[in-house]
């Protein structure tokens, strides 16, 4: 898939995971690259930046309380500015209906959990252009 963002411009990046191991193995992964990087630990934490932000590529989990990432992910398919967001779905288990689901919701990839440093470093440059940092 080509990238629509422009040279020069740095991709945002939103991860929304309710273990704070995982959004910390993002920061991780990322280090290297040149993306800003927005981490949340729910539904609810990252609603107020996605009505206002249309990130590159936005990284749910499915299993989070109080609200699913496939939940969420439909409320924000019917806001203008997340309706074609390119998303990847995260998650430790792996359910054909969980995949249907995501694929109806337009998302981009579905990634079980462990994920790799090398599978996310893939997907952020795959899917939003992102170049390693200068001096990286």
């Amino acid at each position: 898939m080509e990238s629509s963002i422009a040279p020069n411009v740095t991709p945002t990046v939103v991860v929304v995971d309710d273990s704070a191991a995982v959004r910390v193995f993002f920061e991780k992964a990322v280090a290297g690259l040149d993306v800003d990087l927005r981490t949340f630990p729910s539904a609810a934490s990252a609603a107020d930046f996605l009505a206002t932000t249309r990130p590159g590529l936005l990284f749910l989990d499915i299993i989070m309380p109080e609200k699913d990432g496939l939940t969420f992910l439909q409320e924000l398919r019917r806001q203008p500015l997340q309706a074609t967001t390119p998303t990847i779905v995260i998650s430790s288990k792996d359910y054909a209906q969980d995949r249907v689901f995501a694929r109806e919701l337009g998302v981009v990839d579905y990634v079980p959990k462990p994920m790799t440093t090398r599978q996310i470093v893939d997907l952020i440059c795959r899917h939003t252009g992102a170049q390693a940092r200068a001096g990286a």
